[in-house]
């Protein structure tokens, strides 16, 4: 086996190389994830993952074609990049992550697609631009707070993706109560949301709703770019990328103060 290897994860291989760095196959979070990959294995998706020699998994890329993205975007006819990361520092900045998104280039000129979108921000959870930037792509849209989509077209003359907008009015349908929004595909959120969701009802005294996005349709209308997680207090975003139970409390105890006031 050489140094660095990227392999195709299957419905039948993704229990030996883990999701997302989680490698416990007895995990909720683990269990939910294969569970919604092996329904989007059928609408296209493809997942790849960066494999050490000694380390096991070091990195990973999800792709989709984008009628069926998990991210509130217009972007049929491009293949769309849900996630990119890179985990250790020694296999970072020697062009790993750029074989891995070459991958996902090639698939979609194999497809014959416009081009690859992906949606980025400064903040967690989700891939920064600069990657991307030096690849060639350009920022075609923006959205609050701090979202760009970013496309690298095969040619010129392709119709750009866009953001779907109406933020305001997809937020006014959570306008009461408190609300988290989910879906299967990051694995962090089961133990989270299920912690914060104990949090609220013995701390505040709130009994959250929950909101679980089954599939693309329902995860391009939520009310975030992200689309796949936020957590809404009476109609207001609290947070839009997944959230640990701690900062949950933070959060929540800063928005209490100033409804106090």
């Amino acid at each position: 086996m050489s140094e660095i290897e990227i392999i195709d994860l299957t419905a039948d291989n993704m229990q030996n190389y883990g999701l997302c760095g989680i490698k416990d196959i007895k995990k909720e979070g683990f269990k939910r994830k294969a569970g919604w990959l092996k329904q989007r294995f059928a609408e296209g998706l493809r997942s790849k993952v960066l494999y050490a020699a000694e380390k096991g998994t070091v990195g990973a890329i999800e792709y989709i074609p984008g009628k069926y993205a998990w991210r509130a975007i217009e972007a049929s006819g491009y293949m769309v990049i849900h996630c990119l990361f890179n985990i250790y520092k020694k296999y970072q900045r020697k062009g790993y992550a750029t074989l891995l998104l070459e991958e996902c280039l090639k698939d979609a000129k194999k497809e014959k697609m416009h081009g690859v979108a992906v949606v980025t921000r400064k903040g967690p959870w989700m891939a920064g631009k600069e990657l991307f930037l030096k690849n060639g792509f350009e920022v075609v849209d923006e959205a609050p707070p701090d979202f760009e989509l970013l496309v690298k077209k095969f040619k010129k003359s392709a119709p750009s993706p866009k953001f779907k907008g109406d933020w305001e009015k997809r937020l006014g349908r959570y306008s009461q109560g408190l609300t988290i929004i989910r879906s299967g595909q990051c694995p962090y959120l089961a133990k989270w949301v299920n912690e914060i969701m104990k949090t609220a009802e013995e701390r505040y005294g709130i009994k959250a709703r929950i909101v679980e996005l089954k599939n693309y349709k329902e995860a391009q209308n939520t009310p975030t770019a992200f689309a796949i997680f936020s957590i809404i207090y009476n109609g207001k975003l609290l947070t839009i990328y997944p959230t640990s139970n701690k900062r949950f409390t933070n959060i929540m105890d800063k928005e209490l103060k100033k409804l106090e006031k």
